[in-house]
């Protein structure tokens, strides 16, 4: 399924998901009580793994597995810096997002954040996920804690040995739009795109 469509959520009510596929039916709430959780969990994990695979928050700023042959399109976007990525960012989103695009990559784990920020690191690096600012990978840091590795587009794409996005802004758009209008029409949702 997600090699034909492009991109597969993980759990959503509507819209094909690794949850939906796994139980064979949709779910409206969480996954994690469900039966075979175990086996949702395991998959999910193994596409984590998957060389062909990014994980974003692309449709309804809900978690994404996006298949490669999307990833110029993707990236394309990510990179454009558009106004609806940069508008409206709290102070400590920015200040990250300086971070990220002066180091290239930096983890949670390890980032100075000022105890007199008014907001979370790990909400900060939501944000940015979620207007496709950078690409945030997580892991288990020492002592097991989760922790994520923020990065840019750019450097995302040099760490995978990816090739750099030859689609224009426009055309990159049209083609995700088109993918999830078609689902949105098939299975009866509303979904949406980080910039509709």
């Amino acid at each position: 399924m997600l090699k034909s469509t492009g991109f597969l959520l993980e759990s959503d009510p509507k819209l094909p998901s690794v949850a939906t596929l796994i139980a064979s039916a949709p779910m409206s709430g969480s996954w994690w009580s469900h039966p075979r959780a175990q086996e949702i969990f395991q998959v999910n994990e193994k596409l984590d793994a998957h060389k062909d695979v990014l994980i974003t928050k692309l449709v309804s700023r809900k978690v994404t597995f996006v298949h490669r042959r999307l990833w110029p399109e993707l990236m394309t976007i990510g990179a454009s810096r558009e106004p609806w990525q940069l508008k409206g960012l709290p102070p400590p989103v920015k200040s990250l997002l300086k971070q990220v695009d002066s180091a290239g990559c930096l983890t949670t784990a390890k980032l100075v954040w000022p105890l007199r920020q008014d907001m979370k690191v790990g909400d900060a690096a939501r944000e940015l996920e979620n207007r496709l600012l950078i690409v945030g990978t997580q892991f288990h840091a020492e002592g097991g804690a989760h922790a994520k590795l923020l990065e840019t587009w750019g450097h995302w794409a040099q760490r995978i040995k990816s090739e750099t996005a030859n689609v224009g802004i426009a055309e990159a758009k049209e083609k995700l739009e088109g993918r999830l209008s078609r689902l949105n029409s098939e299975f009866s949702a509303a979904a949406k795109l980080p910039w509709q």
